[in-house]
């Protein structure tokens, strides 16, 4: 057997082994966060309370500029999470409320469970999936593409997510360009607006 050979056999039947020892790994949240997420907590230390999210049981305000509220139960707020691979997130729509184009580091599953809005994702190709959903209806967003929720409804909404990473990150397309540090000038070219209309929406998200 050579030497590559020896280090991948070895690496995956460590991996095998860590799966088999570990059955969790919750996250130490005083520890600062890397790149696969927290240092797992003492499990002396650990209690019921660490595999457990109430956070969901009401909703949040929708009184901001999009009308929404995205309630995100991610391994920092989470931290029984931390390691498997999943997080989760409640958003609230009020009437005419939207979840703007936005994108994360992984794939993402809706379910409907009030209301009725609009959801889709533009692909790399810029063609758009959308439909609108019912109560009950379920959708995928595939990992990295830009995709939005919007109420078209006469009452508040309501839907669950689920996301294939315990810090799937959470960029807001409107948010990064025009609540940033991102220069006006080198905005107007990006977008191809001109300087009246950015330094409008820059004041709209309280960037002025």
């Amino acid at each position: 057997m050579n030497n590559l050979a020896f280090f991948i056999t070895f690496s995956l039947l460590a991996s095998l082994f860590h799966a088999i020892v570990s059955d969790y790994c919750v996250g130490d949240l005083n520890l600062p966060m890397g790149p696969a997420g927290y240092a797992c907590k003492n499990p002396n230390n650990v209690i019921v309370d660490d595999f457990i999210f109430t956070g969901f049981r009401v909703g949040g305000p929708t009184n901001n500029i999009f009308k929404n509220n995205a309630n995100l139960a991610f391994a920092n707020a989470y931290p029984g999470l931390n390691g498997l691979g999943i997080s989760l997130g409640r958003l609230d729509f009020a009437v005419e409320g939207v979840i703007p184009l936005h994108t994360h580091r992984t794939s993402e599953v809706l379910i409907l469970i009030k209301g009725r809005i609009i959801a889709g994702f533009i692909d790399i190709n810029n063609m758009a999936y959308y439909k609108t959903l019912e109560v009950g209806d379920v959708m995928i967003f595939p990992e990295g593409l830009l995709h939005f929720q919007a109420n078209i409804g006469r009452k508040p909404a309501l839907a669950f997510v689920s996301l294939n990473s315990a810090n799937p990150g959470f960029q807001v397309t409107s948010s990064a360009l025009f609540a940033g540090n991102l220069p006006a000038e080198l905005v107007e070219k990006t977008v191809l607006l001109d300087h009246a209309q950015v330094i409008k929406l820059r004041k709209l998200f309280g960037n002025i």
